[in-house]
């Protein structure tokens, strides 16, 4: 069976909270997921998110530190509108700007299927490894939150810690 879900977690893992995609892909790769989803950590290649799409998914979790504005740690779930993403006028291969990836993967005629990103507040994203502890704290409900969405429900999270966009 070929994936049908894939969750792709993005960031910088030496700008502090903006590795908190690739730390809550870490702490999935240890939980039972079903089999047609496929996890993945990009990072910062966007380049390489892009051309994996073009395999054809029903749906795509991005994982990625998303400020709003609002107290470190607070978790969001959004789906984003890919149409306006993919109008982004700037392709930039070496970064994971999301409107980047899109943009070229319209370009080369994939599609994304559903795109959700489960984002987390972040503290700080200067230089320095590790998530800072409002961070750190936020990943095991993102983990619950992204095996939710991968079984197709939708997450059951306190309303204080998810602030929905869907």
């Amino acid at each position: 069976m070929r994936p049908q879900v894939l969750v792709a977690g993005i960031g910088n893992i030496f700008l502090g909270d903006d590795g908190f995609g690739v730390e809550v892909l870490k702490q999935l790769e240890h939980e039972e997921l079903p089999e047609w989803v496929q996890i993945a950590d990009y990072g910062v290649s966007g380049l390489h998110l892009a051309y994996d799409l073009l395999g054809g998914y029903d749906t795509t979790i991005l994982l990625d530190a998303t400020p709003h504005g609002v107290e470190p740690g607070t978790l969001s779930l959004i789906e984003a509108d890919v149409d306006a993403m993919a109008a982004a006028p700037v392709i930039d291969a070496h970064g994971m700007q999301p409107e980047a990836v899109f943009r070229l993967l319209r370009l080369l005629g994939g599609d994304a299927g559903r795109v959700l990103i489960v984002g987390c507040e972040p503290k700080s994203v200067e230089s320095g490894i590790g998530l800072s502890k409002e961070v750190a704290a936020a990943v095991p409900v993102a983990v619950r939150a992204v095996k939710e969405l991968a079984w197709g429900t939708t997450p059951r999270l306190p309303e204080d810690i998810l602030k929905t966009e869907v």
